[in-house]
């Protein structure tokens, strides 16, 4: 079996890491049945969680280390761990550990400058699902520098990239979009600005590939003044030189190719290449990798449920089948009916999904058990929104899709 991994840095709830556990149990049990029944434990693990940041308070709280028992019971299921992160936070494993120990993995493989790297082994983990190895790795950034430790996330990761000779490709969206703006000077933080410049220079010192892409829609939101050159958008003085401000467009492009694309909270799944393809699926006859974007948060308190429905709209406008599941706070926005007064610049996301509903390659879903957990229900009129239970997502997330060729999607979280 090919291998599977999440990347997750955001706190873990009990919730979340409950349908990660369902959506496994439904890939052994219906597609690998064999591995439940003869206990076989495969020598290459078939799915590793890559756990960094907040995430990992959640192999030490009671709640949460209760599940993650659960999916360590299941065949060939590891956990590789941040030790710097762990060190950081004072977080012991050692429970973990003691229970499972061939699974825990709280040591990280050396980098070049003779320190142990847990970006290292993310990039080890993301060579062995492309073949040929992968020349590009891209990586999602969604967060603000500094409030976030995230972009330290992605200065870390792409620098192991560019160790294992692979080009590297940055795509600023939301306020990700802040860690290109020139001029940072942090006292305390290492500077992000500084430290992507640095990388932009690396790659071109090794003849690497370095491309860094900014969402001009969110830029100029956020005061980024640009100029048109005649040929596109032309970053000005506010961003560092390696930053490019492009129509979303633009960088929905880099997700047609097969490369690795990480991010703070990212999945890779290998869809199952024989069998039966999932009624849920859709006909897109490209070859790029389908998208699932998974709707996590409040509708209307963030700009990421807006941000991810906006990004999935324009993956499928660019010929990608793309999926929207409403999940975990996600499914609030479907709840009750929305109202806007008229003088308000604001937006609908009621609206917005009437609109984009019927897409070509765009599909929409809200998971159940999510709105049972709240005690909610999905508005009537939002026929467009195809309710889902634990056997759905696992058919979306496992099995392969009718008309596409790649056997991988890419799994995003919002």
């Amino acid at each position: 079996m090919t291998p599977n991994f999440f990347l997750l840095g955001s706190p873990l709830t009990q919730e979340r890491l409950s349908w990660i556990d369902e959506s496994l149990k439904f890939f052994f049990v219906k597609l690998y049945p064999e591995t439940l029944r003869h206990h076989a434990k495969l020598k290459e693990s078939v799915f590793t969680f890559l756990i960094t940041g907040d995430a990992l308070y959640s192999l030490h709280e009671p709640e949460t280390q209760q599940v993650w028992e659960k999916i360590l019971l299941l065949p060939s299921v590891r956990i590789i761990c941040d030790r710097q992160e762990l060190d950081l936070r004072g977080v012991s494993v050692e429970r973990l550990k003691m229970k499972y120990p061939d699974q825990i993995i709280d040591h990280n493989s050396l980098s070049l400058n003779g320190q142990t790297s847990f970006w290292r082994d993310v990039v080890k983990i993301a060579r062995q699902h492309e073949q040929p190895v992968p020349s590009t790795i891209g990586y999602l950034q969604i967060e603000s520098p500094y409030m976030h430790r995230s972009s330290l996330s992605t200065v870390q990761c792409l620098t192991a990239a560019i160790e294992v000779q692979a080009g590297i490709e940055l795509y600023a969206y939301l306020d990700g979009v802040h860690a290109g703006h020139n001029g940072q000077n942090p006292t305390e933080f290492d500077n992000i600005g500084k430290g992507l410049e640095d990388l932009a220079e690396l790659a071109s010192k090794r003849n690497l590939h370095c491309h860094m892409l900014a969402c001009s829609r969110c830029a100029a939101a956020r005061g980024y003044s640009t100029w048109d050159d005649g040929h596109g958008i032309v970053i000005s003085t506010c961003s560092i030189k390696p930053f490019r401000i492009r129509n979303l467009n633009e960088m929905i492009a880099r997700f047609e190719s097969n490369h690795l694309i990480l991010g703070e909270n990212v999945a890779s799944i290998q869809m199952k290449k024989k069998g039966q393809p999932s009624a849920l699926a859709g006909s897109d006859k490209g070859r790029a990798p389908p998208i699932t974007i998974l709707i996590t948060r409040f509708p209307y308190g963030t700009e990421y449920a807006f941000g991810a429905l906006s990004f999935a709209v324009a993956c499928a406008f660019n010929g990608i089948l793309t999926r929207v599941i409403f999940i975990e706070d996600g499914v609030y926005t479907l709840n009750g009916t929305h109202h806007l007064n008229k003088d308000t610049k604001n937006f609908n996301l009621q609206e917005v999904i009437d609109v984009v509903a019927g897409s070509e390659n765009l599909q929409l879903y809200v998971y159940q058990p999510s709105l049972q957990r709240r005690g909610i229900v999905k508005n009537k009129n939002m026929t467009a929104v195809l309710d889902i239970g634990v056997t759905e997502l696992g058919q979306l997330f496992f099995n392969p899709t009718q008309g596409v060729q790649e056997n991988h999607q890419r799994i995003l979280f919002f």
